[in-house]
């Protein structure tokens, strides 16, 4: 539910997703930077840098990665973002410092952080909430694709939740993106799933969807489609889930039900600003 708003919301502009906070959490509504940068006139930069992440900036607890990883899950969970304990015990477990550029300060952060091609990993937060509305769609055995994957971190985790009798896919239309993702859970505590083959990265356009593993229990999807692909429509298991950005310029985070019967059901998170679900070229731009 979209935050009452008691001071001018506060926007910032990059390539997926803008976050809302819920209710019980803030009255001020503000939405972190995403992917591709934009720098819109209307955006008030100072006021951005003297409210940059009020309620979500992470503390840094302690010079080791462990301690450092706890604390981010544990502002989560004080701030609400994270209720559930499989979320958090999955988000402590994949070292999120293994998905974010060498050198990069800010991995244990609630921000997200540029990692070429016009692309970020998201925030902390965002993670935290597509895997609290997916969770039941990611128990052992399940099967789940996640749609602009990136460096991997979310698709780890979802690896992770169904484990190595489920089946966990990841798309990216970046080439490089995907070489990167696979090092990176190579490094990490969801390596022996890429290994025995229960998790898989590949470069592909994902509004296709990925056929050959459907039909999935769980589709995450990272940038806003103007309407549903019916291709993924198509690939959601009866009793599955989506969750999707839908829109052009005024957006909402959609989560999108399939009965068994094969029926329909929408329902609106929270309102969101992402950028399109797009092709290569129109991404990379100039790069």
């Amino acid at each position: 539910m979209r935050a009452q708003v008691l001071y001018p919301t506060l926007t910032a502009y990059g390539r997926h997703q803008y976050y809302c906070a819920p209710r019980s959490l803030v009255s001020l509504t503000f939405t972190p930077l995403h992917h591709r940068h934009v720098s819109p006139p209307f955006l008030n930069l100072s006021l951005f840098t003297a409210f940059r992440f009020p309620f979500f900036r992470m503390e840094q607890s302690g010079p080791t990665t462990t301690g450092k990883k706890k604390s981010m899950v544990e502002n989560l969970k004080r701030y609400g973002v994270i209720s559930s304990k499989k979320v958090a015990e999955v988000m402590e477990a994949l070292d999120r410092g293994l998905f974010v550029p060498v050198g990069s300060s800010s991995a244990y952060e609630d921000t997200p952080i540029p990692i070429g091609y016009n692309a970020t990993i998201s925030a902390p937060h965002m993670h935290a909430t597509c895997l609290q509305l997916l969770e039941d769609k990611l128990k052992p055995g399940m099967r789940a694709l996640d749609v602009g994957s990136g460096t991997g971190y979310l698709t780890g985790c979802f690896a992770l939740m169904v484990g190595a009798e489920g089946r966990v896919v990841g798309v990216d239309h970046i080439p490089q993106l995907v070489d990167m993702s696979i090092k990176n859970i190579e490094k990490s505590v969801a390596g022996s799933l890429l290994k025995q083959g229960s998790l898989s990265l590949h470069v592909g356009d994902g509004r296709k969807g990925w056929g050959e593993f459907a039909p999935y229990d769980a589709i995450h999807v990272g940038a806003a489609a103007s309407e549903v692909p019916q291709a993924l429509l198509d690939q959601l298991k009866p009793g599955g889930r989506m969750v999707i950005p839908v829109g052009t310029y005024f957006q909402e985070l959609k989560v999108i039900d399939k009965g068994d019967d094969g029926s329909v059901k929408v329902r609106t998170e929270t309102s969101v600003r992402y950028v399109p679900l797009t092709s290569r070229d129109e991404q990379i731009g100039g790069f």
